[in-house]
């Protein structure tokens, strides 16, 4: 099933609390000047329904669920804010918070998975910031990165850690409670745009790239990726390890294919590629509530939510 958008997808995240529901990014003129609209949909029998939307001024590039309240997200905004909306909330109060630290777009927010209580910013401004919605401003500035952070993300079984990913071609570890990032690793040889830890293994990190590649790292050996899977004929601009097998990954490209990987596969990693985008598919997430359930965006103004076994137009 599909719904259009009025503007161009930039991210798509499922409800962890509802089955079905998802939070869709999203932004004019492909993001580069415009406004913005941050979109909650349900699917229904008759397909994809909005529950509720809210415009923004900038354009929308990411969009995250609170851990820890049910009708609460955050969105990232081209003008460098963070919008925080609660869709139980009457729409003259939202956004419900507006954090406005960062000095350039904000590209990529990830929620804790574990504390539940915080959560991350990716900027162009070469930082990431933690945030709690208990706190007036940023806990903490994280500033080692030497160009654009796209993406941060959380382990999901230590709330302490997280991996990010830049345009400096490196992908960092950090721990909050230390000073400086514990681990970078030279991980391609052009921009890293997207990176994602393995929900079953703590050692385990996928990077997505420019080069149109996809990477498998071991952190515990971080000179040479266990696996590099080509499959992808431009960038690869969003990679989702799967929270139902440790095997799993998914992808999407500026090659407007979404895939589903093996990654233990002793052969052909690639177990199947969806090409119903007509435009970048930039946005990507795995159901935690139901096994196999995918949902994508793009800059074809369309969102997406389909159950892998079949095809995502029907």
């Amino acid at each position: 099933m599909f719904y259009k958008t009025r503007f161009n997808g930039y991210s798509v995240k499922f409800s962890p609390y509802h089955e079905g529901r998802i939070a869709v990014a999203t932004a004019q003129n492909f993001g580069i000047i415009g406004n913005g609209k941050q979109y909650v949909l349900d699917a229904t029998p008759q397909g994809l329904r909005e529950v509720c939307s809210f415009d923004t001024i900038d354009g929308l590039y990411d969009c995250t669920w609170c851990e820890g309240n049910e009708n609460v997200l955050a969105s990232a905004s081209g003008d460098g804010s963070i919008k925080v909306w609660d869709i139980a909330a009457p729409p003259n109060l939202n956004p419900i918070r507006s954090f406005e630290e960062h000095g350039h777009e904000v590209y990529c927010v990830n929620w804790n998975l574990v504390n539940r209580d915080c959560f991350l910013s990716a900027s162009w401004d070469d930082t990431i910031k933690l945030w709690s919605l208990q706190a007036p401003g940023s806990i903490r500035t994280f500033a080692e990165h030497r160009y654009c952070c796209y993406a941060v993300a959380w382990c999901p079984t230590n709330g302490e850690t997280f991996a990010s990913a830049s345009g400096d071609c490196t992908l960092k570890l950090w721990d909050v409670r230390q000073p400086a990032s514990t681990l970078t690793i030279r991980a391609h040889d052009f921009e890293v745009l997207s990176c994602d830890w393995s929900k079953y293994d703590d050692f385990t990190i996928v990077t997505g790239s420019v080069d149109k590649t996809m990477r498998v790292w071991d952190i515990r050996q971080p000179n040479v990726p266990m696996r590099v899977m080509p499959g992808h004929s431009y960038a690869v601009r969003k990679v989702i390890c799967s929270p139902h097998s440790g095997n799993l990954v998914a992808s999407c490209s500026y090659d407007m294919t979404v895939c589903l990987w093996d990654i233990k596969s002793g052969g052909e990693p690639l177990i199947q590629r969806w090409a119903h985008h007509t435009e970048f598919a930039v946005g990507l997430d795995l159901s935690v509530l139901r096994e196999g359930l995918i949902a994508s965006t793009g800059w074809d103004e369309l969102a997406y939510v389909w159950h892998q076994s079949q095809d995502p137009r029907t």
